[in-house]
């Protein structure tokens, strides 16, 4: 989801949490791909989103509250482009679509209301979203993969998984997913089918 269909601001949400709640933290606990510490530990789903936020307001200033604390997580979802919405619906038309995201119970509701936002429900342009904090597994483990592709139910030379970290897509190749790296930024629907192009015309 992140990086991918959803463009990412990390600075301004590490921003906004020093400046909103005082809370310096931030810079141990997330990157723009892999998250550490009680990040890490809210996206694999072994903290829950009450205990994060109760540990961040103790290291905030003085009556900080857990609204500001999903306000400053917000702030790492910029938005999604339009042609991607757009992108996603032609395609759901050809193919079922899966999401597979390390995701938290703070920012999924923020990201589903900008797939909403751009006519693009998650519910109605995928198939199923996997989300980390459910699966209690993080891409790019091979339990996350494995357990994806076992679920699914089908062969799995017969998906194609996008990232666009070059960590997870080794994870996911080693697990035996076929993927391909997606630089942020660049357009995504040539991406698309530039591959699908190839793959058909084999």
């Amino acid at each position: 989801m992140g990086g991918v269909l959803v463009d990412l601001d990390i600075e301004d949400c590490k921003a906004v949490f020093k400046a909103s709640l005082g809370y310096t933290e931030i810079d141990n606990i997330i990157d723009a791909c892999h998250q550490k510490g009680i990040y890490g530990d809210l996206e694999e789903g072994t903290l829950s989103a009450e205990d994060f936020r109760a540990i961040v307001l103790a290291g905030s200033r003085p009556g900080a509250t857990p609204e500001e604390v999903d306000e400053a997580m917000s702030h790492i979802l910029v938005g999604i482009e339009p042609y991607k919405a757009e992108m996603l619906k032609k395609l759901s038309e050809k193919y079922t679509l899966y999401m597979l995201s390390n995701n938290n119970p703070i920012c999924l509701p923020f990201s589903r209301k900008m797939f909403e936002e751009v006519g693009a429900p998650l519910e109605e342009v995928f198939e199923k979203c996997f989300f980390s904090f459910e699966m209690k597994a993080l891409k790019p483990s091979e339990a996350f993969y494995k357990a994806v592709i076992n679920e699914i139910g089908l062969p799995s030379e017969e998906m194609l998984f996008i990232d666009d970290s070059q960590k997870n897509v080794d994870g996911a190749i080693a697990a035996g997913l076929p993927s391909i790296y997606y630089e942020p930024g660049t357009d995504l629907a040539k991406l698309l089918d530039d591959t699908l192009n190839m793959e058909e015309g084999r």
